[in-house]
This record gives structure tokens, sequence and C-alpha cells, in this order.
């Protein structure tokens, strides 16, 4: 099941005149323009969080509950405030391997988001303490979306509906904002419920402004777009646009609804599951059908074939989610 986020490089896209479909990397002016006004917001927010920043140890405010999770950089810990009680979550970042810099531009980014149902809501408290950086979020207590798919199934039909529209909505209300959030998988989704009623999108140290120049450095995982792969269209990367969500997105309803990735990596001449599709997707023809795509309905081919186009530029928006919903995306057992 889903693997981990690769390594990747990362520089500021420099402005630009020419705007328009042939400018920088197929950038219009307007993209380009939202993009770089939304990273000058970001750096006005974390100068000013810099000079509000609580200086004190975690254990003087907080009473730590449990871990609630664990990553590569950092932990979350259900805590308690200590006069009031009140249950919080708390993203702690060693000072080793965080950055000051790195640690207010993802609690800023979480906070520039403001209020989203399928969006964990940030609070503007962030910590320095001797050997870390922290901020405050509201706490989800069910964990993330990893433990509740079934491998080889996926989740319940209605389930994986709800995952996918709430999903969608929350990286809309991202681009809409002039970012893009570059790390869509089933850790990075929390569980609201045990009933897998509700789903929220956490955990923004990879999100980036539109426009930012992207270099894979990495080798590419199942969520990684196609068009990262390729030799960048520029010297200093690949402008990323919302695209990027839209294809991640499409392969984690394809986790949902079957319980395996359908490729391990979006390579042709790497991976010949990725290249079944390819083949699947030029012929349209039945018997081209690769197996991991058998047990889908024609409605979620549809679906899936738009967020996973190879072309960046023809592929579906996140948004197509909505068109489909309701529709039945798995096939009942006995049909053909």
């Amino acid at each position: 099941m889903p693997g981990k986020q690769s390594d990747e490089e990362l520089t500021e896209v420099e402005a630009g005149e020419d705007g328009g479909e042939e400018g920088l990397g197929g950038l219009t002016a307007e993209e380009l323009r939202q993009g770089q006004e939304t990273a000058l917001a970001l750096e006005d927010m974390m100068a000013l969080s810099a000079q509000t920043l609580v200086r004190a140890e975690v254990d003087e405010l907080y009473q730590q509950v449990r871990p609630l999770g664990q990553g590569r950089f950092g932990c979350v810990l259900l805590v308690t405030h200590r006069q009031k009680g009140t249950p919080l979550a708390l993203k702690q970042l060693p000072k080793t391997s965080t950055s000051l810099r790195g640690f207010l531009y993802e609690f800023c980014v979480g906070l520039s988001l403001g209020v989203h149902s399928a969006i964990v809501t940030a609070y503007g408290i962030g910590l320095e303490s001797a050997n870390s950086y922290s901020f405050l979020t509201e706490p989800i207590l069910h964990g993330d979306l990893m433990a509740f798919i079934q491998p080889k199934v996926g989740l319940p039909h209605s389930a994986a509906q709800r995952c996918a529209a709430q999903l969608a909505s929350a990286l809309e209300h991202i681009h809409s904002l002039g970012l893009v959030y570059r790390d869509v998988k089933p850790e990075n989704v929390l569980v609201c419920d045990p009933d897998c009623q509700h789903f929220k999108l956490t955990d923004f140290g990879h999100t980036r402004p539109r426009g930012t120049l992207l270099r894979l450095a990495g080798p590419p995982i199942p969520y990684t777009a196609p068009e990262l792969c390729a030799p960048p269209p520029l010297p200093e990367g690949l402008p990323i646009q919302p695209a990027l969500d839209a294809w991640a997105l499409g392969v984690l309803v394809f986790c949902l609804l079957t319980g395996y990735f359908p490729w391990d990596q979006p390579l042709a001449e790497a991976d010949p599951f990725y290249e079944d599709f390819l083949i699947w997707q030029a012929s349209g023809q039945p018997q081209d059908r690769p197996q991991p795509w058998f047990g889908l309905t024609p409605e979620a081919d549809t679906l899936l074939w738009g967020l996973l186009d190879p072309h960046p530029r023809r592929r579906s928006p996140v948004s197509a989610i909505r068109g489909h919903l309701g529709l039945p995306w798995r096939q009942q057992e006995g049909e053909a």
C-alpha cells in the first residue's frame, strides 16, 4: 500500500513578464501571478509569526496524553492544556531536522487555509523550546486512512465516495488560494470517526505556491505525476500546478476501490502495469483492460482516466469527482 514521498529539490519561480501558454512551463500570466502573490503573503505571515512564538518547554504548558502519529521529520501528540484541560494535537519538530524557516512555513500554510470541513484546523499558537518547534491543531483521534484500507479490498463503496468527495473539496480550497498540496496519500488523511463518515487532510510541509519550481531528486512512487519523471522543461525544474494533486488523488481513489496500487511508478519503460494502462487508454478496447482494473465500472473508468491523464493540461481537475458521485464505481459481484 501507499509509499513514502520521494525527495525533491525546490526553488522559487522568479517573476516573468510574458506569462501566456508559451511562458514559464505553460503557466498563464494569471496563474503565475496568483502563485507569486501567495508566496509573498506567506512570507509576511512567517515574519509576523516569528515575532509571536511562545518560548517555553512543552511540558510546562501541556500534559502529554499519547502519541497520535509519527512521521519522518516529527511526531504528533495528543495533549491537554494544563490549566484548562482542553484536548489538543501538538505537532513537534526537532530542531536537529527542522529549521526555523521550515517550521514557520508549515505553521503558516496551515493557518492560511482557514477553516474547511475537510482540512485539519490549525490554531495560531507556535512554540519554541530548547530542542524543538511545535504548533497546535484540532485533535483527530481515529488515526489515518491507511489503517482503514483493507488490502486487495479497499474501503466500502459509500465510504470511498465520501472520502474522495471530501478530499476533492479540500484540494479545491487549497488550489483556490494559489497553493498546490503535493502530498496526497493515506497517511495524510485523518479519519474522524470509526464509521468513516468524515475525513480531514493534514500535514502541509510539502505544500507550495503554484508555479514553484520542482525537480524530482529521488525515485518516483505511484502518486508521482508522470511529468515529474520526464526531463524538466526548464533547467531549474517544473513549475508545479494543481494537476499534480489531481494525479495523486486519482491514484488514491484507485486504492480506495481496490486496496492496491495501479502501478509502482508512472514509467512505461520500467513498470509493465503502467505501460498496460497507457495501451488501454490509447485503444479504449475492453480486451486491453489491465488486470488491476477488473472490477471497476465504466463510471469509475471515466473518472480515473481523466484524473490519470498523462498530459497535465488535459488532466481533469480534482472537482471532476463531483460529477461522478452517486454512480457505481465498483461492479457488483457477478457483473462482467
